[in-house]
């Protein structure tokens, strides 16, 4: 089986599995969901959700962001981990986009990547899930499944990146990360896992790592 039918049959399987798409971190626009996003680091999207309710009842817009003092926002967001460093970033990304964007997230990839604390998968997801621009958001669990079943041996995130969209149809690069997302919190974690069980990996696994 050549790369390319593996992909075909994997993607065929993830959209029978999955057929609808939810985004898992709740967000109101583009503002809430590039914060969410970047809460995400090193935390899981359901503590995330439980803990933006408050912060977004106390700022849920760029301006009203820049009037808490990051110590009131390192107290809110203090439950999703590495709370000091999120709660700069989310100051002066807020400070960035009223002084730069009129209070705006751009629909641009540079001037995302400019902001505080926002990397390309950040980007690549509010892109893809604000704007419904193409992108394929990877980070390291897709990075991880990828190598699994030999869809790439990229050595980063960016390299697998690359291989996927050179594999899968843009137009399904927003449905298949989510999925993807999902199919390995469900069926493929990184420890415990079952190849042999596994609707994907009983087949197409190149390793059980």
């Amino acid at each position: 089986m050549t790369r390319q039918e593996k992909a075909h049959r994997i993607a065929r399987i993830l959209a029978e599995l999955y057929p609808e798409t939810p985004i898992p971190l709740a967000h109101r626009d583009p503002f809430t969901l590039l914060v969410a996003v970047l809460l995400s680091a090193q935390c899981t999207d359901k503590r995330v959700n439980e803990v933006t309710p408050r912060l977004f009842a106390a700022a849920a817009t760029p301006a009203a962001m820049t009037e808490l003092e990051p110590e009131r926002i390192e107290n809110l967001i203090r439950p999703c981990g590495l709370a000091p460093s999120k709660a700069r970033h989310l100051a002066r990304l807020s400070r960035q986009l009223v002084d730069a964007h009129g209070g705006v997230v751009p629909c641009d990839w540079a001037a995302l990547e400019a902001l505080p604390g926002v990397g390309h998968k950040t980007a690549s997801v509010v892109m893809s899930q604000a704007f419904g621009m193409p992108a394929f958001p990877v980070d390291t669990h897709i990075h991880r499944l990828a190598r699994r079943w030999g869809l790439s041996a990229g050595r980063d995130v960016r390299a697998t990146e690359a291989d996927l969209k050179a594999l899968f149809p843009q137009g399904e690069w927003r449905m298949l990360h989510l999925r993807i997302i999902f199919f390995g919190r469900e069926h493929c974690p990184a420890r415990g896992h079952h190849p042999a069980v596994c609707p994907i990996c009983s087949w197409a696994a190149e390793t059980t790592a």
